[in-house]
């Protein structure tokens, strides 16, 4: 119990226990632990130290978080009779001479309202043998299994990708050791990721073939790292919502990062693939949202079966069908490793090519499984579902305006297909109009509308997920045609750091949401002008701003006001949110 930073001490009597208990600062953590208890001390690590539960037991211990201490208290004294004399305890960890006491408490608490985590073992053993044929038995299997090859095995995600599984885990998980044996937290290990990223980035800047197979090699370096950090939370059991968020959030800063480089680089030999990158990050952003936004509208959703999830399901039985589909998706493990072997063999308009083919191919082949699913399943959404689908649509004053005051329409299908013609007739406007043009600022009023008309009633149809999405690509893909179309030098760039800066503020949308800690508050999304706003000031910016650099120089003030906004509040939430900690699970162990 000390190699895990417990202070034990023994009580002789419940009476004692509760006094020991009593006497723990509230802010820390206590646990119950039979001294009879046999097994590995990964097991006890797994039931005792695990930051993401307030209460979770094994057979023979049980622990409490500072908020699931009274709780505990009240167990005690409830199970005091049945429990009998001789139960010690400690501030951070207590032996207790009675097998059941432990089960009895997480039972008594379980009733009493404070869910108590029960972790899988797998073939780790944790167990209080009553005699000694027992404790012999429990000895063997002790011994038959090694608790360090578990612990290793269970630091790698279940559920990953065909590269990331057989081509870095291997390894990555004696890397992610070596920081645990080290000190080295997650978050360490993620900015150093984005650190190597970000140098990948500088060399692809260069232009030179030199630079662009230092690039290459480093991506996947940056990656390795990348797979790192999570394998050593979950080796370490060190979780953290804001761990999460700065993986998946440093994730696309890499990814973007890296684009530009490559844009930057290709303009050193004179290919001015700025649209191209601007292209990829868009399309990456967009099928990120897709996934978002209907995981969020039927995680919870009531009767959410249907034949098309029954045959994936079916699918999944068949060995190779798993790998091949996990391919097909484009994650990011086969996506950087595409990444960095053309960049080291090829050009940049090469790698950005395969780009949009590979990652346009995933999101039909994702987007049409998910439209399936939704017509074939008869789910009734949630109104939390509802409440996170209008959070990711993150409609600004314009269209809340239009929703409070204007037509409700009603309609299975009415939301999303309000929204496609009001994006269709954005993006139409954007291509096909004369830069400069009045009628886009009449295209980016319509778009609003429709936004608001949209959103007006509740998202609960079959295929209101579609909204946000949507919303993003209206979005992403009007600037990326005005700045492409505006012929202004420098225009294409600005808008590739104007969509950064969006795209960063959506990302973490999505991660407040999943963290249980709600959508960024209204004053923000009503200070950067929500997706319609925004899209009406580039409109604008384009009607006013025709003369040669004053687009471009508008188009960057714009990036930067809504990037220092976004920043500034995303970092002091996160810094102060106090969410619980989160994080991917690995193999079971």
């Amino acid at each position: 119990m000390r190699s895990l930073g417990f202070d034990v001490q023994v009580a002789a009597d419940v009476t004692e226990a509760a006094r020991l208990l009593s006497a723990v600062p509230a802010d820390r953590r206590v646990a119950l632990v039979d001294p009879r208890f046999v097994g590995h001390v990964h097991a006890l690590r797994l039931g005792l130290t695990d930051p993401r539960f307030p209460a979770a037991t094994v057979p023979g211990a049980l622990t409490a978080q500072p908020e699931a201490r009274p709780a505990l208290v009240r167990a005690l004294d409830t199970t005091a009779e049945a429990v009998g004399a001789g139960i010690p305890t400690g501030t951070s960890a207590a032996p207790v001479t009675d097998r059941t006491v432990p089960g009895r408490l997480a039972v008594t608490m379980d009733a009493g309202g404070t869910a108590v985590q029960r972790p899988e073992l797998g073939s780790l053993v944790a167990a209080v043998p009553v005699d000694e044929p027992a404790r012999a038995a429990a000895e063997s299997a002790l011994a038959a299994v090694d608790d360090e090859s578990v612990r290793l095995r269970s630091a790698v995600k279940a559920h990953d990708g065909f590269f990331t599984t057989f081509f870095i885990s291997p390894y990555s998980r004696y890397i992610a050791r070596w920081c645990a044996r080290r000190g080295l937290t997650p978050n360490q290990v993620t900015t150093a990721s984005l650190l190597t990223a970000l140098i990948a980035a500088g060399s692809a800047a260069t232009g030179t073939r030199g630079g662009y197979i230092a690039a290459g090699l480093l991506l996947l370096f940056s990656f390795v790292l990348d797979c790192t950090d999570g394998q050593l939370a979950r080796y370490s059991l060190q979780y953290s919502t804001m761990g999460a968020w700065l993986d998946a959030t440093f994730d696309r800063a890499k990814e973007y990062a890296y684009y530009a480089g490559l844009a930057l680089g290709a303009a050193r030999g004179g290919d001015d693939v700025w649209a191209l990158a601007l292209g990829a990050m868009v399309l990456q952003a967009c099928r990120h949202v897709i996934d978002f936004s209907f995981n969020e509208a039927n995680h919870d959703a009531v009767a959410n079966s249907s034949p098309t999830a029954a045959l994936s399901d079916r699918l999944d039985s068949v060995g190779w069908t798993v790998w091949v589909r996990r391919m097909i998706v484009l994650p990011i493990g086969e996506r950087w490793a595409m990444i960095a072997v053309l960049t080291a063999v090829t050009t940049p308009r090469i790698v950005f090519y395969a780009l949009l083919i590979g990652c346009a191919f995933a999101a039909c082949y994702t987007t049409a499984g998910r439209l399936l699913r939704s017509l074939t399943r008869k789910a009734e959404r949630t109104d939390r579902a509802a409440r996170a689908l209008a959070d990711l649509a993150d409609s600004g004053p314009l269209a809340q305006f239009v929703a409070a005051r204007g037509p409700r329409i009603r309609g299975a299908f009415s939301a999303p297909v309000i929204a496609l013609v009001g994006a269709g007739a954005l993006i139409a406007a954007a291509l096909q109009q004369p830069f400069g043009s009045k009628q886009m600022i009449f295209a980016a009023v319509f778009y609003a509308i429709c936004s608001g008309v949209a959103v007006a009633r509740p998202l609960k149809g079959a295929l209101d997920w579609l909204v946000p999405p949507v919303f993003r690509a209206a979005e992403y893909c009007t600037v990326l045609a005005l700045a492409a179309r505006s012929d202004v030098p420098g225009a294409l760039p600005a808008a590739f750091g104007l969509v950064s800066a969006v795209a960063y503020h959506h990302y973490d949308t999505v991660y407040r949401i999943r963290g249980g800690t709600g959508a960024p508050p209204q004053w923000l999304v009503r200070t950067i002008g929500g997706h319609e706003g925004r899209t009406l000031v580039v409109a604008v910016l384009a009607a006013v701003f025709t003369q040669h650099s004053a687009f471009t120089v508008a188009l960057t003030a714009l990036a930067a006001a809504v990037a220092l906004v976004v920043l500034v509040e995303s970092i002091r939430f996160w810094v102060s949110s106090g969410a619980p900690a989160v994080h991917d699970e690995g193999e079971p162990a």
